[in-house]
């Protein structure tokens, strides 16, 4: 079953619930599409790799008892051990030792059961070990299974049909060598492919004629009396009854270097120099590149497995590309174990680095300037599972990232600031970085400066969704740091003020610096519109006049709320006679402000003063989500709902969580070489595509990352793992609490 598939499964899959079954706290002002959340088909691979360099392989296929085997230029070669990111290997086969005596060139499946090719017979251990056909071609390499136990052979000059029932035939492929041969059951006819030519054979009459003549071909398929004639340049389709060729070449394709092509459940399967690719119906492909997929980009040999999987060889070792029913309850449940199994660092939500080739066992957790953003964004994914579904894990995986949160203020001595990170002392990576890395009093500990708005608006998301909707200690806990945080920040006239005495670099949200920016330039917009957000949520919760105040005299005399809807359309590059610090800051679209944006905006609009107020910001937040929907992002579309609009692009958001693949390694990614996508010339939004495409053939990324980048080409390929903590579990829970996404449905 292919992932195409899908789409038989959960379309249709929106409905609709009125407004007084909406969560607490959800705007009750219109009813809301919902996901129904059935199961799907998710896809992962498990892979195997080859032992030695000087092995060669040849086919894949697994039979009825879901045993894989490979031919290989040392024998047959079985599956050992391997399961989804923990690969395998492949190893001799000797589970039958007289097998291994025997020069077997190929294998194939009759009947779910293999079948072995050698230099005397074509034999099988199935059926009693009855099939023992001799054939007369010594160097014969391939060979095709029929009807009945009939065979057709070839060592390349020659065939030779053998049969259990019928007499054998010998003839020669009219001034070409074989290459492959294909039975079709329909017609029962075999079609051998030449390396300039393709030809039938009819059993029954035992004639061979030549169908086709347009030179050098690489693999071939039969699909609806079409004949699929691969090349190093794409693919020729033929009408198999006329033997004329229909159309010009196929060359709109992810890489038209072809090396082997097979039909699927009616799907098209082409292998290639770079990855493997199926054909949709639509017309689209699904791209299979790179380690998340492959041990390697050149393949070989594609066929099904017994159990549904595609079977996917190249010539360092095998992709198994599993498709397994799953809901994204399901997904989000494997997701919470990542989190908790590699990615938790003190508390923090960290991400596991410097890995041998995805071994996670040689990675390390990393620290990073954004800890306090990273963890927030995890922390209100585990709030929002805990509102949905009184979990005692999530409540105690909120506990755990409020321990480091909270520690953030208390490392440090400047009175509410809360630092980056903290470590412990000693580590020596960490004096290459002697800006930001500060002795605590404790001689145990250093923690990290320069704090950034990313953080501080974190920080605020994180302790609202707490304080709104946690009915224990850990609401007081969140807002008293909205307080701690907010009276720094209103106490330093809206600096963050580092150990220093001076602001940090980002941390500036004061009318001087952010009004020094040209209206065009989104630095401009994106600290007017933090600001009033957090200050709302400091005065909502704490009550204090001050935060009110503050955030008054910001829009009403100093022009934030133009500041911050100001038309997301108009936003551009500095002009000319601007400052070199605009220039530098609005050189392309901002996509960390994407993400500091879409996390401030629940309080902007939830926490709003006055309802004229929630009216402006709700046009801002949909002003913004227009621009932001060709890259379909799940957690900006789901944050959309929140102001209780119809149209938010529920569907691209489930898009987004379904297509997310399980393997999060930094695997090397390439699409800039792709044909079947259409390029856009360079633009400010850094779009490259007219679609974005699936999250699973793109690099991994966070939130604040374009999600229009096409390759990436680490130093060490699968070096890193990303935590899905605020990657994926963020959008999935708040979706669950803004009841955007149902609870998990049997599939009917």
């Amino acid at each position: 079953m292919t992932k195409s598939f899908r789409n038989l499964i959960w379309a249709v899959l929106l409905v609709t619930i009125s407004c007084s079954d909406a969560p607490k706290g959800e705007t009750k002002t219109a009813s809301l599409p919902v996901y129904k959340d059935v199961p799907y088909l998710q896809d992962y691979s498990i892979k195997y790799n080859k032992q030695g360099d000087k092995l060669m392989l040849s086919q894949v296929f697994m039979d009825r008892n879901e045993v894989i085997q490979v031919a290989s230029s040392e024998g047959i070669l079985r599956t050992h051990d391997g399961q989804f990111l923990y690969p395998g290997v492949l190893l001799q086969d000797k589970t039958y030792r007289p097998l291994t005596d025997k020069n077997i060139t190929a294998i194939t499946i009759y009947k779910d059961q293999f079948v072995y090719l050698d230099d005397k017979a074509v034999l099988s251990n199935a059926w009693a070990g009855s099939l023992y056909l001799k054939h007369d071609l010594p160097k014969a390499n391939v060979f095709a299974a029929g009807n009945d136990f009939e065979f057709l052979i070839s060592d390349g000059p020659m065939l030779q049909y053998v049969s259990k029932n019928k007499k054998n035939w010998t003839g020669v492929l009219d001034k070409d060598k074989v290459k492959a041969i294909k039975f079709n059951k329909k017609n029962s006819t075999f079609w051998i492919l030449g390396e300039k030519s393709i030809a039938s054979f009819n059993p029954k009459g035992q004639t061979l004629k030549t169908v086709f003549q347009n030179g050098n071909f690489t693999s071939f398929a039969l699909l609806h009396n079409k004949l699929i004639l691969t090349t190093l340049d794409g693919y020729l389709e033929v009408d198999a009854t006329t033997g004329k060729q229909i159309g010009e070449k196929k060359t709109k394709l992810p890489w038209t270097e072809i090396t082997y092509v097979d039909v699927i459940d009616g799907h098209l399967w082409f292998g290639s120099t770079k990855g493997a690719f199926m054909l949709k119906k639509d017309g689209k492909f699904d791209y299979y590149y790179g380690k998340r997929w492959l041990p390697s980009n050149n393949v070989i040999h594609i066929s099904k497995g017994t159990d549904g999987s595609i079977l996917i060889l190249t010539d360092a070792g095998l992709g198994q590309i599993v498709y397994e029913e799953m809901t994204l309850f399901d997904k989000a449940q494997y997701y919470e174990k990542q989190v908790r199994n590699r990615h938790i660092r003190l508390g923090f939500n960290a991400t596991l680095v410097d890995m041998d080739n995805g071994n996670f066992d040689t990675g390390r957790l990393s620290d990073s300037d954004n800890d306090g953003l990273w963890t927030t964004m995890y922390l209100a994914g585990e709030v929002f599972r805990y509102a949905v579904t009184k979990s005692e894990d999530a409540l105690q995986n909120c506990r755990e990232a409020m321990d480091a949160m909270e520690r953030l203020f208390s490392i440090n001595p400047v009175p509410g600031f809360p630092s980056r990170s903290f470590e412990r002392s000693g580590y020596k990576e960490r004096l290459h970085d002697p800006e930001r890395w500060q002795h605590s009093d404790d001689p145990e500990w250093d923690w990290k400066s320069t704090t950034s708005s990313d953080e501080a608006i974190g920080h605020i998301f994180a302790y609202g969704a707490m304080a709104e909707l946690m009915d224990n200690d850990l609401k007081d806990r969140a807002i008293v740091l909205i307080d701690t945080l907010m009276s720094h920040i209103v106490r330093n006239d809206l600096y963050m003020v580092d150990f220093d005495g001076k602001p940090t670099t980002w941390g500036r949200w004061n009318p001087e610096y952010v009004n020094a920016r040209p209206k065009m330039v989104g630095d401009r917009k994106i600290n007017a519109s933090n600001i009033i957000g957090m200050l709302q949520t400091a005065y909502h919760f704490t009550g204090k006049e001050k935060y009110k105040e503050k955030a008054f005299d910001l829009m009403d005399n100093h022009g934030y709320l133009d500041n911050l809807m100001w038309p997301m359309k108009d936003v551009a590059k500095a002009p000319d006679d601007a400052d070199d610090w605009s220039k530098m800051l609005s050189e392309s679209w901002n996509h960390s402000d994407d993400e500091m944006y879409f996390i401030g905006y629940w309080g902007l609009y939830k926490y709003a003063f006055n309802d004229t107020l929630k009216t402006k910001f709700k046009d801002a937040i949909i002003d913004h989500w227009e621009i932001e929907r060709p890259e379909k992002e799940g957690a900006w579309n789901i944050m959309t709902a929140l102001t209780g609009t119809q149209e938010f692009d529920l569907e691209e958001a489930a898009w987004y969580l379904r297509e997310h693949p399980m393997d999060m390694v930094s695997w090397n990614i390439m699409n800039s070489h792709r044909k079947d996508v259409t390029f856009l010339e360079p633009n400010f939004r850094e779009q490259t595509l007219s679609e974005v495409l699936p999250p699973d053939e793109r690099p991994v990324q966070r939130h604040n990352a374009n999600m229009f980048r096409l390759d990436r080409n680490y130093a060490k390929d699968g070096s890193e793992e990303f935590s899905a903590g605020d990657i994926w579990l963020l959008p999935y829970w708040m979706g669950r609490y803004l009841g955007v996404i149902s609870a998990p449905e049997k599939n009917n």
